[in-house]
């Protein structure tokens, strides 16, 4: 009778947690509609609005949500622990049923539980390292930029020797060297290694700010040169800096999983998509439930990422907030 109990109240808390999920994704859409209706028409107002009329950016900003309110609440909402094995006799690589909506893998893990739990770890680690490498990016582009002169050009040879080095042949031999990697060094990895086009971009923009009025007129009022940097010129770089980090997201997302598969990242027992997938990809043929979801996974994310990301570029493009 208790465990009876203890099993409609852990139901309960499911789907409560589904809800919560659902809400999550609904939240941000109408967060989009309602900045997009109130208060004055400025260019960021306007490019709301752009963006709250995109019905397919709506739809992947509402899958984003609910997949990182997902990974938030995953200890919630799995029905399992990501290395439980509730059946190790007769549990192992059974297809997708009600129980195991994913299946389960060769240890009788369910598979649907470690989805969730490895895009825990997956959107985490590209998260933060996306946004270490748009800080480091932004700040060295920025310097560049308004300093010019000898020092741009030294910082831009630097730039192009590290551009010139593919990045997952970078990460692969810092990891050969290391031998073991814990997931704050895989962040701190993905970041050091991803600033470099974005440092570009931002250089290009504050290269031709300098020269304008808006820069001419700070001086003539005293700004010294730091808040010029930091009060004029950044805030007018920060929608190329937005746009370039939602891109940029989703082909670290792709990093970190190949990095995984190929034993290199996140490594078992933790759970990721990458080593997910490396762990079904021998049995493809008879049970191919354990790389198909964690795959499916991936995909959905990076389209819905690609597909929000070339919306914001179109919404905070000023020939669109202009309406030319």
């Amino acid at each position: 009778m208790r465990s009876w109990i203890r099993a409609c109240e852990r139901g309960d808390v499911m789907l409560f947690g589904w809800f919560v999920c659902l809400a999550a994704g609904a939240l941000a859409v109408w967060a989009v509609h309602r900045g997009a209706r109130g208060g004055s028409a400025g260019p960021w107002r306007r490019g709301l609005a752009h963006l709250a009329s995109d019905r397919p950016a709506m739809a992947a900003l509402f899958i984003l949500a609910m997949l990182a309110a997902l990974a938030i609440l995953a200890p919630v909402v799995a029905p399992y622990l990501p290395n439980a094995q509730p059946d190790v006799v007769s549990g192992n690589n059974q297809p997708p049923s009600l129980d195991h909506l994913f299946g389960t893998d060769f240890a009788s893990r369910d598979v649907f539980s470690r989805v969730l739990f490895g895009g825990r770890i997956s959107l985490a680690v590209a998260a933060l390292a996306v946004l270490l490498s748009t800080c480091l990016g932004t700040a060295y582009g920025a310097v560049a930029g308004f300093h010019g002169g000898r020092l741009d050009g030294v910082m831009m040879r630097v730039l192009d020797a590290a551009l010139s080095i593919p990045r997952i042949l970078l990460v692969m031999a810092v990891v050969a060297v290391a031998r073991s990697i814990t997931v704050p060094t895989l962040v701190l990895l993905l970041g050091v290694t991803g600033w470099f086009g974005t440092s570009r971009m931002v250089r290009a923009q504050v290269l031709s700010l300098r020269e304008q009025d808006l820069t001419t007129a700070a001086r003539a009022l005293g700004a010294r040169d730091r808040e010029i940097l930091w009060r004029h010129l950044l805030p007018n770089v920060a929608s190329t800096v937005i746009v370039a980090a939602t891109l940029s997201l989703g082909n670290v997302i792709i990093l970190e999983a190949a990095l995984s598969y190929l034993g290199i990242g996140i490594r078992p027992p933790t759970p990721s998509w990458g080593n997910i997938i490396q762990d079904g990809s021998s049995q493809l043929a008879s049970a191919w439930w354990m790389a198909l979801f964690p795959g499916l996974a991936i995909v959905i994310t990076v389209l819905a990422i690609n597909t929000l990301g070339d919306a914001l570029r179109d919404a905070l493009d000023p020939r669109t907030v202009d309406g030319t």
